[in-house]
């Protein structure tokens, strides 16, 4: 019996198992470029697509063509890789979210699209990038889109009233006089009942505009309690024991839901939620000093709703103030203490969030 070369050998177990690869994609506006690597770190080939319907149908064809793909490494899976990543997902493949290229790696390597495709794809295969990117798909994705139109809406409405106080001080002086000393409640009014009538002068002019943003401060504000209204039936519906703990509003709960996200179970640990907030010390020691850090990274919106809650509960929780007054009496300065009740605050609500990681997700709950 003739036994087999070894060449043979590996064809034959080549094509009972086809090679795996790595997909690292670098996202942009209209164009996704791709980098295919094998399990050994080789170059197989790079594609850029359209960002489009079709564009994700050749990348997938492309990709599996290559092997056995183990995984999408994608960059921006919450920006310009956002419906790509979806789309993957709905076709049941693994999805890496990578960070930007190290700064010092780009200076010495260079800057193109091809390159952070392939640095995406190795810090997949080196098992440097591990994060699960949000799904995107249920209730908390809602959230985030309300919450996003009720920021901006609130960042216009406080533009609007500074512009009309703004406009008050160069105002006419039989206006300004008028106005000058109102209340802003009672200021919005008058400047509603304004008539500016034909606008031939500077007064009737300055009458035209302040009706303007008073109107548009009224039509934000109602905006706004209509978002707020939202967002408070979207977090009751899914997380009322996190809404009824004590300073923590519908606000602060969408927030907090916003960085968990659809599918909060791909946060393992307490300590990984910690992080993600920027409220988990780093490490700075050297030698025989042992000390730690700030953490000034996370999520900001998530630390700026840990911070506001903390405020609320030094203020009205007497659990909260008598702790503030202990660790005053053992030296704490302000900011030590409050660094610390936001740890114990991330830590809480990651119990809260109990439910929510073992539930059948917040992607079923919407369907």
């Amino acid at each position: 019996m003739r036994r087999k070369g070894s060449a043979e050998v590996m064809s034959i177990a080549e094509s009972a198992s086809p090679r795996r690869v790595a997909i690292g994609i670098d996202t942009h506006k209209y164009v996704h470029v791709a980098v295919a690597l094998d399990e050994l770190g080789a170059f197989l080939g790079d594609i850029a697509i359209p960002v489009d319907q079709g564009g994700y149908e050749r990348l997938l064809q492309w990709a599996t063509s290559k092997g056995r793909v183990t995984a999408f490494g994608i960059e921006g899976t919450g920006s310009y890789g956002a419906a790509l990543t979806s789309f993957l997902r709905r076709h049941g493949h693994n999805i890496v979210e990578v960070a930007r290229a190290d700064r010092r790696d780009r200076r010495l390597r260079g800057k193109s699209d091809i390159l952070d495709a392939e640095n995406a794809a190795r810090a997949v295969l080196a098992g440097r990038a591990t994060a699960i990117p949000k799904s995107a798909d249920g209730v908390v994705e809602m959230l985030r889109q309300i919450k996003v139109a009720k920021d901006t809406a609130v960042k216009a409405r406080t533009s609007a009233i500074i512009t009309l106080k703004a406009l008050i001080v160069t105002a006419p002086p039989e206006l300004g006089d008028e106005l000058r000393e109102l209340s802003k409640m009672a200021l919005i009014e008058r400047c509603l009942a304004l008539r500016p009538g034909k606008i031939d002068t500077p007064l009737a002019a300055a009458k035209h505009v302040l009706r303007s943003l008073a109107r548009r401060w009224r039509d934000l504000s109602a905006e706004i309690k209509e978002h707020e209204l939202l967002l408070t039936q979207l977090t009751r519906s899914i997380a009322p024991q996190l809404v009824e703990a004590f300073g923590i509003g519908a606000d602060t709960a969408a927030e907090v839901l916003i960085v968990a996200g659809d599918n909060p179970w791909r946060i393992r640990t307490e300590a990984a939620w910690a992080r993600l907030c920027g409220v988990a010390p780093i490490p700075a020691s050297s030698g025989i000093i042992t000390r730690h850090r700030l953490n000034r990274g996370g999520h900001r919106q998530a630390n700026a709703a840990l911070y506001r809650t903390v405020i609320v509960r030094m203020r009205h929780h007497e659990p909260t103030r008598a702790y503030v007054a202990r660790r005053t009496e053992e030296g704490r300065t302000k900011k030590e203490i409050i660094r610390c009740l936001k740890r114990f605050l991330a830590r809480e609500i990651w119990a809260l969030m109990r439910p929510l990681r073992e539930g059948p997700g917040l992607s079923a709950q919407a369907s």
